[in-house]
C-alpha cells in the first residue's frame, strides 16, 4: 500500500519471522530456512552480519541475529544517561522517572562500582539530606515496643555489617518478552552487585519485639508520586518470614563510601534476592503488619506474575496473580562486548560473566558458539557470601574466522534453568530471563 511504513527488523522477527528473512536477506516466501542458509541466502546474511557463519546450519528458524538485534526501547539507538557521578554508558530508559540500565560489558567487575550501578526510581528524588545522621525512621505495627531512631542512632544501637549482594529490578528483561509488556523496556542491566554495608533488619524487628500476629511488612520512602506529591511514589513489603532473613541489610554505605542520594542515600534498605522494588530508598518506616500490605505497588498486576500460565498479550484474569517473590536465575556475559571485533586468525575468545538466582544459588553456568547445538560448561566460582552473584569464566575455541553467537544459560540450585525465550508472559513484564547471546565477528 502506497505510504504503509514498514515494520522494524524487531517486529518483522517477532510478527512474522519468514518475513523478516525476505526483508532482511531476500529469502524466498516458502523456502526452508536451512535451504535458504544452504545457497545465496547464506551470503547475503553473511554481509548482514560481516562475515561467514560457520555455524549457520544449526541457526534456528525465525532468530534475528545477535549483530542485528535492537533492544525495543531502542529503536533509533540508545540514549546515555547524563548524571553528575554516573558512568555516561548508562542507558537511558525514562526520565520521569528517572530510569537506566548497565549495559552487560560494564558489569565485568566482581563488585560493581557505584558510578556504573543501574538507576531505578518510582516518583520524585528527594533533595540530598544536609545532615544525614539526624534522618529519622521509625518501626511500628504489630511489634511490642515502637522505635524512633536517627541514622546516627542507628549506627550506634546497632553492629554494621557488609555483605556483597545482587539487587535487581524486578522488570529486569522486560524487553525480551512478545509481545511487549508495559513499562521500562530492561534488558540485562537492571541489576548489579555492590558492596552494602549497614544493620540487619532484622536486628531491629528483634529490638521492636515482634508480635505473634505479625504477617507482612510494609516499607516506605520519602519520594513522592509524580502524579501526586501528597502520595507515596512506592510502598512495598515482605512476608514477616522473608523480612527476618538476616541478610536483609538497612543500608547507609554503599562500596565503602556513604550511600548516596541518587542510590536512596543516607538510608535505604537492601532486601535481598527479591525484586528491588522491595528495597525502598530513602529509607522513613518500616510498618509491621498483621495483614498483606496494600501500599502502591502491591496487588492487580504490580510487580506480580501469573499463577497460571496466561495467553501472551490476554486480559489478566482476577485471582491469578501472585508477587515476584525470589528473582529467576539469570547468567550474562560481561566480556567480550555483543559486537566485538578480532582480528583475522583468532582462534579463542576468553570469556567471562556473571550468574545469580534470588534465594537460589548458581548450580551450573554453560556456554555455546553454534546456536545451543553443543555447550561448553563454564568454571564457575563460589560466592563471597549468601546472595552475591557468582562470577564465571571459559575459553572458547573458534573453527575458523567469521560470525559467532555466544551464548550462555545458567542453571540455578533448583534445577531451574534459563529459557531460549523470555517465557511466562504477564502483563507487566516481570521475570523475564532469556538466554544472553552476543555477537562476535572474527576478521
Amino acid at each position: 500500500m502506497a505510504g504503509e511504513t514498514e515494520r522494524s527488523i524487531e517486529e518483522l522477527y517477532r510478527d512474522d519471522p519468514e518475513r523478516a528473512d525476505a526483508v532482511a536477506f531476500g529469502r524466498k516466501t516458502g523456502v526452508d530456512r536451512r535451504g535458504f542458509l544452504g545457497g545465496a541466502g547464506l551470503a547475503a546474511m553473511g554481509a548482514a552480519v560481516g562475515g561467514a557463519i560457520p555455524f549457520a546450519a544449526n541457526m534456528p528458524g525465525g532468530l534475528i541475529p545477535a549483530a542485528m538485534a535492537q533492544p525495543a526501547a531502542a529503536p533509533k539507538g540508545p540514549q546515555y544517561l547524563k548524571f553528575p557521578g554516573k558512568d555516561d554508558k548508562l542507558v537511558l530508559l525514562g526520565e520521569r522517572p528517572l530510569v537506566a540500565e548497565t549495559p552487560e560489558h560494564l558489569l565485568d567487575d566482581a563488585t560493581t562500582p557505584t558510578e556504573k550501578f543501574f538507576v531505578r526510581n518510582n516518583g520524585t528524588i528527594p533533595e540530598a539530606a544536609k545532615e544525614p545522621d539526624a534522618w529519622k525512621m521509625i518501626v511500628d505495627g504489630e511489634v511490642n515496643t515502637p522505635l524512633a531512631l536517627t541514622l546516627g542512632e542507628l549506627k550506634t544501637r546497632f553492629k554494621p555489617v557488609t555483605r556483597r549482594m545482587v539487587l535487581e529490578c524486578g522488570g529486569n528483561g522486560r524487553s525480551f518478552f512478545t509481545p511487549t509488556a508495559r513499562g521500562n523496556q530492561w534488558t540485562n542491566g537492571g541489576a548489579g552487585c555492590a558492596e552494602w554495608t549497614g544493620v540487619r533488619m532484622s536486628d531491629l524487628l528483634k529490638a521492636a519485639g515482634v508480635k505473634p500476629s505479625a504477617t507482612f511488612t510494609g516499607h516506605y520512602g520519602s519520594d513522592r508520586s509524580l502524579a501526586d506529591n501528597t502520595k507515596d511514589a512506592i510502598s512495598r513489603g515482605v512476608p514477616i518470614k522473608k523480612a527476618m532473613d538476616g541478610n536483609n541489610l538497612i543500608v547507609f554505605a554503599m562500596n565503602g563510601q556513604p550511600l548516596s542520594n541518587i542510590h536512596g542515600g543516607p538510608v535505604r534498605l537492601v532486601i535481598a534476592g527479591w525484586p528491588g522494588s522491595v528495597s525502598s530508598k530513602w529509607f522513613t518506616r518500616l510498618w509491621v503488619r498483621d495483614k498483606y500490605h496494600d501500599g502502591p505497588g502491591m496487588g492487580a498486576t504490580s510487580y506480580r506474575v501469573a499463577i497460571k500460565p496466561m495467553v501472551p498479550g490476554d486480559k489478566p484474569a482476577d485471582g491469578n496473580f501472585r508477587d515476584l517473590e525470589s528473582m529467576p536465575v539469570r547468567s550474562i556475559i560481561t566480556s567480550p562486548a555483543n559486537g566485538a571485533k578480532m582480528p583475522a586468525g583468532t582462534k579463542e575468545v576468553a570469556l567471562r560473566g556473571a550468574a545469580w538466582a534470588g534465594d537460589n544459588t548458581v548450580r551450573r553456568v554453560d556456554v555455546s558458539i553454534d546456536f545451543g547445538a553443543t555447550w561448553q560448561r563454564a568454571t564457575l566460582e563460589k560466592p563471597k557470601n549468601k546472595y552475591d552473584w557468582q562470577r564465571w569464566t571459559a575459553t572458547a575455541t573458534l573453527p575458523a574466522d567469521g560470525y559467532y553467537e555466544i551464548w550462555t544459560r545458567a542453571t540455578d540450585s533448583k534445577g531451574a534453568m534459563q529459557p531460549h525465550q523470555a517465557g511466562f508472559w504477564n502483563p507487566q513484564g516481570y521475570g523475564g530471563n532469556p538466554m544472553h547471546r552476543i555477537a562476535v565477528l572474527v576478521a
